[in-house]
């Protein structure tokens, strides 16, 4: 099994920042890609940013420029600074792992953090 712990969440004023992190543990046996997804009240879950074991990097449009997502693959850990952050950026904030457990005969597979809360407001 797999296990995504995320930390970092909060409440936050409009142009603040916050450091979100997520650890993967547990029977691990290779991780192609690690990211962060978002979901707000009424709307679907969308892609915030995502790092591949390569260290390539993608994000939505609607955060360029100021969150960046980094990665220490030694602790099977991702992170996302958060800067400038809008009341738009409120939601339930998703670690996702895509890779394989258990053994090199797994099939890769997406595996979800239990999710952190991010509110931006005065």
């Amino acid at each position: 099994q797999v296990q995504l712990v995320e930390s970092g969440g909060g409440l936050v004023q409009p142009g603040g920042s916050l450091r979100l992190s997520c650890a993967a543990s547990g029977s691990i046996f290779s991780i192609d890609a690690m990211g962060w997804y978002r979901q707000a009240p009424g709307k679907q879950r969308e892609l915030v940013a995502v790092i591949t074991s390569g260290g390539s990097t993608n994000s939505a449009d609607s955060v360029k420029g100021r969150f960046t997502i980094s990665r220490d693959n030694s602790k099977n850990t991702v992170y996302l600074q958060m800067n400038s952050l809008k009341p738009e950026d409120t939601a339930v904030y998703y670690c996702n792992l895509f890779g394989r457990g258990g053994n090199r005969f797994s099939l890769p597979q997406n595996y979800w953090g239990q999710g952190t809360q991010v509110t931006v407001s005065s």
